[in-house]
């Protein structure tokens, strides 16, 4: 394998490309896409850190050829050439999200249907009536913190917190665990400096996790991932436990933030909504379409020579899944601003045999969150202009820096009550 380049080296130099970071993190994200589009076409070249480009995926019927077609398109980082070749850093903030590792993320064929099964057999497990009666409980908690207040930033306060300890509920974490976990994932899902560091730290606290229920079984999710048949030993343990919580945490932030968004800042949607025609269920729909959870998704490499929206592929080349420039391309984008509601044609849990096993319980969690804020904070309004709102830096997810917003103050309820 050839060594990496020294720094300073030219081959480190910004590639001249659009860095994929500077449009999730633009103001109109969807803008930024469609000047790329107009550009390139369905397929276009980005750039993901200095000196490091890849394939951004922004056509719809494109993106279906690329998660559907794992003889040609490897899920398998290996295959990256950049990364054999040395372009990309073994220090790269981008590995933690997009490095091989030894779990259901990074395998193709029968070894990704082996590490599947016990995803979708724990989600089949979960009680829905009781997780539901639990993320309720937990979303009073957080509102009664800041409900006599008549103010709250309802990404930081909230939308942010909400997911982590309904995660670390469901496989045997307490509060102070759910915490800690949170702050290595943001600096995970950052790709920056940080980044490798919260990978180690985030794991560790899981392992510790497992190692504890390995002695001391529990009705969790993490025991029922160390009985199960398909998982042959601590490893993949906890890669599965990995992909479970740093997958649902980050997205499920997301969807709540930008559902909330929605509600608060689209005076249309909000009309929609308070006439009666609409319901939480279609302003959920309607941010996966607008802001999908992931607005990128890494990745795919080409395992040979190929073309694709009418650019030449080179194997070993990286894809990435423009999720949010997907649903918005014009093949499949509704004319009206709206999507028709009950649609579900977006991409926003991919497609193919890696779509996100966790649907289920992402929308569990996020509609009851929605739905709880709205219920115990009536009268809420954002106290800053749309246009304001910031963005979590981040080439693969879109995420509120905050939502700052004034209420009607409420009494604090009595422990009785809560």
């Amino acid at each position: 394998m050839t060594a990496a380049p020294p720094p300073g080296c030219p081959a480190h130099a910004s590639t001249g490309l659009l860095p994929l970071a500077a449009a999730t993190g633009a103001p109109d994200h969807r803008e930024v896409y469609r000047r790329l589009r107009a550009e390139w076409g369905d397929v276009a070249r980005v750039e993901l850190e200095p000196g490091v480009a890849a394939w951004l995926v922004m056509g719809y019927r494109e993106m279906l050829t690329l998660t559907r077609n794992e003889q040609l398109f490897s899920r398998d980082a290996r295959n990256w050439r950049d990364l054999r070749e040395g372009v990309v850093s073994p220090d790269s903030g981008l590995l933690p999200m997009m490095g091989w590792r030894a779990n259901v993320i990074g395998a193709d064929g029968p070894e990704h249907r082996r590490l599947r099964a016990p995803l979708d057999d724990g989600v089949a497990r979960i009680d829905q009536r009781r997780a539901r009666r639990q993320v309720e409980a937990l979303c009073e908690e957080l509102i009664a913190e800041f409900a006599a207040r008549g103010s709250a930033d309802l990404v930081g306060e909230y939308a942010t917190i909400v997911p982590m300890l309904a995660l670390a509920s469901l496989f045997g974490l307490d509060s102070a665990g759910g915490h800690e976990l949170l702050r290595a994932l943001i600096a995970l899902f950052g790709s920056a400096d940080d980044s490798q560091a919260g990978n180690r730290q985030f794991e560790e606290i899981l392992l510790d996790t497992l190692r504890e229920r390995r002695a001391h079984p529990a009705d969790d999710l993490t025991t029922a991932f160390l009985d199960h048949p398909g998982l042959r030993n601590e490893a993949e343990h906890l890669q599965s436990v990995v992909v479970m919580i740093s997958a649902g945490n980050e997205t499920v932030t997301a969807w709540i933030a930008h559902t909330l968004r929605l509600l608060l800042c689209d005076p249309r949607f909000a009309s929609r909504l308070h006439g009666g025609r609409l319901g939480v269920d279609d302003a959920l729909d309607e941010a996966l379409w607008r802001d999908p959870p992931m607005n990128n998704m890494p990745a795919r490499y080409a395992l040979r020579d190929t073309e694709l929206g009418g650019h030449r592929i080179r194997e070993g080349d990286c894809l990435i899944l423009g999720i949010a420039a997907a649903n918005d391309d014009p093949l499949i984008r509704p004319e009206d601003e709206l999507t028709e509601p009950g649609n579900r044609a977006h991409l926003a849990f991919s497609a193919g045999p890696h779509v996100c096993p966790a649907q289920v319980p992402a929308r569990l969690i996020t509609r009851t969150a929605v739905k709880t804020v709205l219920h115990r904070l009536p009268g809420l309004r954002l106290t800053v202009p749309a246009e304001e709102i910031g963005w979590r830096p981040s080439p693969w997810t879109r995420v509120p820096t905050a939502l700052p917003v004034a209420f009607p103050p409420a009494p604090r309820p009595s422990k009785e009550n809560r």
